[in-house]
């Protein structure tokens, strides 16, 4: 058995369909479905098990015997949470416990890190995990902290020689974009947003830049396509002897710009793009470059191409955004 927690959500659920495409029968998914239509995200899937994330632990250890990986999806991820004290409940506590229930049952434990720990980028986007490097980072909200305090206890505990599971895997996701996002509201990928705003005939907004290195929309992200996020997390499976904290991003920033040219070509549209002040409450921690440097992940033997922006985009629209059934 799998057990993917957060499976309901983006990525979770995204996973859990490329799990059941790969051929596992057995898969158990932790999450809340809430009130809205998160449900819609599970419902072509086969589960073995749903279950409320207060029952995590006892349905662990009553199928011990029978998992063998857990993916740890679950998070509050919205970088403007303002409840501390859930943020770090949520987002390391919970993981901290899942890695010693992992630990203790031999049970690979892979699980979300995200870009967010890099703070401004100042410090760069280099994946190096030993503790003093991680110290150096500076996260620029209560989410991006949150993460960072969980991979900096995870490396203090393997650099010490603490039990540990037999595969562990930190993921640093960039700006992932793809199906099965709907549920997320304002956070969702700005393709998602651009493709409603172009469908409902107005111009595509963006943020104006306020750094003078930057034109309005080159601003610069690496933005990444799910399914890579997900290709790279089977192989992880399928490659137990790979451990360690991996960036997962495309490897190459593209700006906004360029990404809302990719929507409106998908959609057939002539480009029309506004510009808006980024609002002063988000400027001073607006991020104007992020690009994740891959070595790492190469070098532990993963070698699939990423998608190309153009391409992803292309899938997305084509695929699910303008389909009757938008959902994976």
């Amino acid at each position: 058995m799998i057990v993917v927690t957060g499976g309901a959500g983006f990525i979770g659920s995204v996973l859990v369909a490329r799990l059941e495409e790969a051929g596992f029968d057995e898969i158990a998914v932790i999450d809340w479905l809430g009130h809205a239509d998160k449900w819609r995200n599970l419902r072509n899937r086969r589960l073995a098990a749903l279950v409320e994330p207060e029952n995590a632990f006892s349905f662990l250890d009553r199928n011990a015997s029978s998992i063998s990986a857990i993916f740890h999806m679950g998070a509050i991820s919205e970088t403007t949470a303002t409840d501390g004290d859930l943020v770090l409940r949520t987002n390391f506590a919970l993981p901290l416990a899942l890695w010693d229930w992992c630990a203790r049952n031999g049970v690979r434990f892979i699980y979300a890190s995200s870009a967010a720990t890099y703070g401004d980028g100042t410090q760069g986007f280099d994946d190096l995990q030993d503790h003093e490097s991680l110290r150096r980072l500076r996260p620029l909200n209560a989410y991006g902290w949150s993460k960072q305090v969980f991979d900096l206890r995870i490396t203090q505990m393997t650099e010490a020689g603490a039990h540990r599971p037999p595969q562990w895997a930190g993921l640093k996701f960039f700006n992932v974009y793809g199906p099965n996002e709907y549920h997320k509201g304002g956070q969702q990928s700005v393709v998602s947003q651009l493709h409603k705003q172009i469908g409902a005939g107005q111009p595509a907004t963006l943020f104006r830049s306020h750094n003078p290195k930057y034109p309005d929309g080159g601003q610069m992200r690496d933005f990444v396509w799910v399914d890579d996020v997900c290709d790279v997390m089977l192989w992880l499976y399928a490659n137990p002897q790979a451990s360690g904290l991996f960036n997962l991003g495309s490897g190459k920033a593209r700006s906004f710009a360029d990404l809302t040219h990719a929507v409106f070509r998908a959609m057939n549209r002539e480009p029309d793009i506004r510009f808006v002040d980024t609002p002063v409450a988000i400027r001073a921690k607006y991020q104007y470059f992020t690009e994740a440097r891959m070595e790492r992940l190469r070098s532990a033997g993963y070698g699939a191409p990423m998608t190309e922006l153009e391409a992803g985009v292309e899938a997305y629209v084509r695929r699910y955004l303008d389909a009757d059934d938008p959902y994976r």
